[in-house]
């Protein structure tokens, strides 16, 4: 028998671009863990704590650097903590830890960066020497925590929907008198 013949019905032809699966980095990312608000929320989070972190580094000169240095910490602590949470978010890593988890921790690292990176922005806002590239610093530090304090605030929404339609019917004070076949 010809491998043609027995192989034919459950074959099928190269699906061409539009259909096949996806190649290279594209095959391990996946974006539908996250709702597309919190999609955008982790991005900006990660750029403007990126954008925070290089306007510090550009500082040259500080008469308080205790501030500046806190910023810079807090800034390059949340852009790598952000980055993480984005990595296992999109990739195969997910399915690999326990999805509770991960929102877990992303719920509570979330709340940490965003409460912190506020403090660290006010700290830095009153000891700088005001140049512009601290006031840009400054700004997209208060962006950022602002960010993921947003985050933090989506995630709380999303629990409480969860919680809403995992709700039991209320039990009933009465019992059933007629039989259920009658």
């Amino acid at each position: 028998m010809e491998n043609g013949a027995v192989y034919r019905p459950t074959t099928e032809e190269d699906p061409g671009p539009a259909r096949g699966a996806r190649s290279g980095l594209a095959a391990y990312c996946n974006l539908g863990r996250l709702p597309v608000p919190q999609r955008v929320l982790k991005g900006l989070q990660l750029l403007l704590s990126l954008l925070a972190f290089i306007c510090e580094e550009v500082v040259s000169q500080c008469t308080l650097c205790g501030g500046l240095y806190f910023f810079e910490f807090v800034s390059s602590s949340a852009f790598l903590l952000c980055l993480l949470l984005l990595i296992v978010y999109l990739t195969p890593v997910y399915e690999r830890v326990d999805a509770g988890k991960v929102k877990s921790s992303d719920f509570y690292i979330t709340l940490g960066i965003g409460f912190v990176f506020l403090i660290a922005s006010i700290i830095f806002a009153a000891t700088h020497d005001h140049t512009s590239a601290e006031k840009a610093a400054i700004v997209f530090g208060f962006l950022a925590s602002f960010m993921f304090l947003g985050d933090f605030v989506f995630m709380i929404i999303e629990k409480r929907r969860e919680s809403q339609m995992r709700k039991p019917e209320p039990d009933r004070a009465e019992p059933l008198t007629e039989p259920l076949n009658a």
